[in-house]
């Protein structure tokens, strides 16, 4: 098996499918984005002191033309990949021309919607939405990119939500005091601020000034969190993976508006539902196009629960005894004793 981990969350993605595949049973190589590539070393040298036989667990540094290379081989029975869905679209078609007929399990973009309806508790809405459009600065696979807000709540939220947002520290993620640390580089962060002003320019509105944020500097992966209201799926913000600190916030008139626009997407990763109303949120939850649906969280994991994306998400499972099914190859045993 060869797993390819990104560089947002480098140890809990590979672990996520290194150790159940070790544990099905399989030889695993691991290949880490270039920006952790330490990671990969360090998993590789723990794995040697808990005891792991040699060589059933290697970290691997690959160009793309060897990573290529290696999935033409027949020793690579399953492939799990975490990145973007051109990577994803890249992984696939190697696959299919390489003449082998590997499995593969892919975690691609996403741009995750909520919804928040008219009889939810604001003030907790608020604190975990913040904390789902902005953790590790918007990039996370998971990350809350667009928000629909019942009409009736709308203004409280968009409040409360900046009120949020103002309270974090953008700077040093080496300083205690630091609760938004920077992108992951200046070029990304810099498609942020595109996206952002091409959303104004027209027609939304900043509602955070990013003055308020002394460490926000154009041209530096230093970039302040931003909330848009006046946004519309004729926006980039509101259709494009952004992976960064920024959400649009829309208001909406009744659940089936709602989820019409949550499922307008080519994504399918995960989704919430932010309600007091637990019918409610399994009703509406059956509808939206998601691989997770939350209620009143986001962002989270469970290990006991299958992590997987509908469209361009991605497909396969990880996680959960589905996740562990596909690290497996069922075999048949059909015995009768003569006589």
């Amino acid at each position: 098996m060869l797993t390819i981990a990104p560089w947002n969350f480098p140890y809990m993605t590979a672990v996520n499918s290194v150790w159940p595949a070790l544990a099905a049973g399989n030889a695993v190589l691991l290949k880490h984005a270039q920006q952790t590539l330490l990671c990969a070393e360090r998993l590789e040298r723990v794995s040697r002191l808990a005891g792991l036989p040699e060589g059933v667990f290697q970290a691997v540094h690959l160009s793309h033309d060897t990573t290529a290379a290696l999935l033409r081989e027949p020793a690579i029975r399953f492939l799990s990949f975490t990145g973007s869905v051109r990577g994803g679209r890249n992984i696939q078609k190697a696959v299919a021309q390489s003449g082998q007929f590997a499995g593969t399990a892919l975690e691609l973009g996403g741009k995750d919607p909520a919804y928040v309806r008219a009889d939810v508790d604001l003030t907790d809405a608020a604190i975990n939405l913040a904390d789902g459009a902005f953790f590790n600065s918007g990039q996370s696979c998971c990350s809350v990119e667009r928000i629909y807000v019942h009409r009736d709540v709308y203004q409280p939220l968009v409040e409360a939500l900046a009120a949020e947002a103002l309270k974090l520290t953008l700077g040093n993620p080496l300083d205690r005091d630091t609760t938004l640390g920077p992108m992951v580089k200046a070029q990304a962060a810099d498609f942020v601020r595109a996206q952002i002003a091409e959303a104004v320019q027209n027609g939304a509105t900043a509602v955070i000034d990013p003055k308020r944020f002394t460490q926000d500097k154009p041209g530096t992966a230093y970039m302040a969190p931003q909330i848009l209201t006046g946004v519309d799926h004729g926006m980039r913000v509101l259709t494009e993976e952004s992976f960064g600190p920024v959400v649009g916030v829309m208001a909406v008139a009744s659940d089936e508006e709602a989820i019409r626009l949550m499922n307008d997407s080519e994504f399918g990763l995960s989704a919430s539902i932010w309600t007091r109303d637990l019918e409610a949120a399994e009703r509406l939850g059956r509808q939206v196009q998601t691989g997770t649906l939350f209620m009143n969280r986001c962002d989270v994991l469970d290990p006991a629960l299958a992590w997987t994306g509908v469209k361009h998400s991605g497909h396969g499972a990880s996680l959960s005894e589905l996740g562990y099914d596909t690290l497996t190859q069922p075999k048949s045993f059909h015995l009768r004793l003569g006589g």
